[in-house]
């Protein structure tokens, strides 16, 4: 059994410190790692990214994330990024990790991700430039996460999971206004999942949304966004790879 704890949209300001590391710091009592689903900074300053680094500073489980739109609002993600990996967080984008509980190896796989919308209500690659841009940027991250889940099964992992901001379907969705679906996720992010597997997806951004969702390819979806979830974080559990995949939530 694989213990995943997943929180996204802490939404961390100045005044954040200490917040959430008393409950962080019994992570090693419940779960084997930590997930970190983007908008983990209000405005995407390195100050506020400091704050966030200071609160999963030297856990004793790995901690990996990816950054949300909010992470990127102040121009300078590569930094908010630099600040958390330099107290130990992996974060990823396009890319994969491996970490390894007890005898399982655990791969990541994520991306920030992007909007567009979902099968048969989406943004199409046409027209202005800027639409067209709008929707590669979106097929970018997916092919980024693609790559990653492919190179995840390469390596023989045990378990697999999908981590990014942006939701990969529709169902978590549920309880936000139906005209803002385009910019909460793509479906693209789905099919990446899809095609090339996964146990687990995990995702943040919809506030209104809801936790249980699944691909049309039958991987478990959940949105952990913090005021879905309404704690400091979810804990998932995997069972072992030769049981029944199911993940379920504590």
């Amino acid at each position: 059994m694989t213990r995943v704890a997943a929180v996204g949209d802490i939404h961390l300001g100045a005044e954040s410190h200490g917040v959430l590391r008393p409950a962080f710091d019994t992570l090693p009592d419940c779960a084997d790692l930590l997930l970190l689903a983007g908008d983990l900074t209000r405005h995407g300053t390195p100050e506020e990214a400091l704050v966030v680094a200071k609160e999963v500073e030297d856990l004793a489980v790995p901690v990996v994330a990816v950054l949300g739109n909010h992470d990127h609002h102040g121009g300078c993600p590569g930094e908010v990024a630099a600040v958390l990996e330099n107290s130990g967080v992996r974060v990823l984008e396009g890319q994969s990790t491996v970490v390894t509980s007890g005898d399982t190896r655990v791969g990541i796989a994520g991306t920030k991700g992007f909007g567009g919308g979902f099968a048969g209500r989406c943004a199409g690659e046409f027209g202005e430039p800027v639409m067209k841009e709008f929707v590669r940027y979106s097929r970018r991250c997916a092919d980024g996460l693609r790559t990653g889940l492919r190179e995840l099964a390469r390596a023989g992992c045990d378990v697999r999971i999908a981590l990014t901001h942006f939701s990969p379907v529709p169902d978590t969705l549920a309880g936000e206004p139906l005209e803002i679906y385009p910019f909460l996720g793509s479906y693209l992010l789905a099919e990446a999942i899809d095609a090339e597997g996964a146990d687990l997806a995990v995702h943040g951004h919809a506030h209104s949304g809801t936790e249980h969702g699944m691909t049309s390819g039958g991987v478990q979806v959940r949105n952990v966004a913090q005021p879905v979830i309404r704690r400091a974080f979810h804990v998932y559990n995997l069972p072992a790879p030769e049981t029944n995949r199911s993940a379920d939530h504590v």
